[in-house]
């Protein structure tokens, strides 16, 4: 129950709030004030949660440094309509890093699967490096896995981006973080079925295989 009201006031904070903000204060400060208005919730969100637990949520994360880099463009000559794919500007830059892994030896799923192996458990690194060196199968997979949510980042930004300079200001701050939503919990979905598949044919080949017993001769006459 706990988890769920936080993720309700997480999704209010960063998506209906900021919406809000820009239909109250548009009148008076106009589409860029507005916007720029908008990223208030989420950024007093993020400093209240490190003043309570001395930590920062994902989502805020990604809405703030959006805003830096944002800010950032329009310093150099961009328009308002950067801060409408403010999270983007860094998923985008995270699917780029992700299919940039696959030149590799190791893309970057690997390192992800490897820190969680060791907050798992005490020779989980051992075990993973084991698996990764003697199990085909699973490097395979890594590197699928990293491929698929690469490329879902980079076209996740290529899409807000596009839709951002073709729909109107109001619509696209509504729409935007929902299609982002959207892609993020379809590939979370996708994840997990994918880490079920791994773990049961990691468990059916650490299983002996059986032997038929030996046939007898008076049973083969």
């Amino acid at each position: 129950m706990k988890i769920k009201i936080g993720t309700a006031l997480e999704l209010v904070v960063n998506l209906l709030l900021p919406w809000l903000v820009y239909r109250l204060t548009h009148p008076a400060l106009g589409d860029l004030g507005a916007l720029y208005a908008s990223a208030a919730p989420p950024l007093l969100w993020s400093l209240a949660e490190f003043a309570k637990v001395r930590r920062v949520d994902a989502l805020s994360v990604l809405v703030l440094l959006g805003i830096v880099l944002s800010v950032s463009v329009m310093a150099i000559g961009g328009s308002q309509r950067i801060l409408l794919v403010r999270e983007s500007l860094v998923s985008g830059l995270i699917g780029v890093v992700f299919l940039l892994s696959l030149l590799r030896e190791r893309p970057l799923v690997y390192y992800l699967a490897r820190a969680t192996m060791a907050r798992q458990q005490a020779d989980g690194v051992a075990r993973f490096e084991t698996a990764w060196r003697e199990r085909p199968p699973l490097r395979a997979n890594l590197r699928m896995m990293t491929a698929a949510w690469g490329s879902a980042l980079t076209a996740e930004t290529l899409l807000r981006c596009w839709l951002a300079w073709h729909w109107p200001i109001e619509r696209s701050l509504v729409a935007l973080p929902i299609i982002s939503y959207a892609i993020y919990g379809a590939m979370m979905g996708w994840t997990v079925w994918m880490q079920k598949r791994i773990r049961a044919r990691e468990r059916a080949a650490a299983q002996p295989h059986e032997t038929p017993p030996p046939i007898r001769l008076e049973e083969a006459s």
